[in-house]
């Protein structure tokens, strides 16, 4: 079975485009690109050959993050979030068997909770504060972010919410990310293996999107350090808080 039995010429153009916009993103924010990758594909792929469309260019994009600085920092990293990533392992493992047995409204619907939830909490402007590390609260997101993740590739956000309680540095939370989601990818990829998600039929699409997101993330890196990170920040919040509701709509109005 060839790409083009599954996907039209027009939808892999579009499926580039969105694959370019979530590595842009990636690259000027440090996070968000299942969300936009998610919310992009969705709107005229099935939910499952969306999710398979992301895993390859996440575990790309997300390897070049993690390793940015060094095999030695992304070690430190492991050791410091073991408990969360023990725990989003388990429940990402977990999250993924659903992806096939769930309606495509209801994923729609989970997904699309998710991603307005979150954006529209960092929209408001609400940040948790904590004094210091929790096992109890990094397992608890672990758990969180591994089933969510598992069923829609999206583990960003609670992450990002946690790390930012901690008011951990922006070049260490940035790092921390990319060792998180990192790993996070390499799960999600052998866990939709197991659950059919990824497979020969679907691989080559994952595949194409590769080359657009990784151009995607060079251009956002590129532009990071000219252009106010927090605005932009703000902006793509916005951007996700749109895609959001607009999964809501086609969830629960078709």
């Amino acid at each position: 079975m060839t790409l083009f039995s599954l996907l039209t010429p027009q939808d892999i153009l579009l499926a580039a485009l969105v694959a370019f916009l979530a590595g842009w993103v990636k690259g000027m924010v440090g996070f968000a690109m299942p969300m936009v990758f998610v919310s992009g594909l969705s709107m005229f792929l099935p939910p499952d050959l969306a999710i398979a469309g992301l895993i390859l260019p996440t575990l790309a994009t997300n390897s070049v993050q993690a390793l940015r600085e060094g095999v030695p920092a992304a070690v430190s990293a492991i050791k410091q979030f073991r408990i969360y990533l023990i725990v989003g392992l388990v429940f990402l493992l977990l999250g993924a068997q659903f992806v096939s047995v769930v309606p495509a409204r209801t994923f729609l619907l989970i997904i699309g909770v998710a991603v307005t939830f979150f954006a529209l909490i960092q929209v408001l402007g609400v940040r948790l504060s904590l004094s210091g590390p929790s096992v109890r609260i990094e397992a608890t997101i672990g758990v969180i972010a591994g089933f969510v993740g598992g069923m829609s590739g999206i583990w960003g956000p609670p992450t990002v919410a946690y790390l930012t309680a901690l008011n951990t540095p922006k070049a260490s939370q940035m790092r921390l990310q990319g060792v998180i989601y990192g790993l996070g990818a390499v799960a999600l990829m052998l866990a939709h293996l197991g659950s059919g998600i990824l497979r020969a039929e679907t691989a080559p699409f994952s595949a194409v999107l590769i080359a657009p997101a990784l151009a995607g993330m060079w251009g956002g890196l590129r532009l990071q350090s000219r252009i106010d990170q927090e605005v932009f920040r703000k902006v793509t919040l916005l951007v996700l808080l749109v895609a959001g509701v607009n999964l809501l709509r086609r969830s629960l109005m078709g």
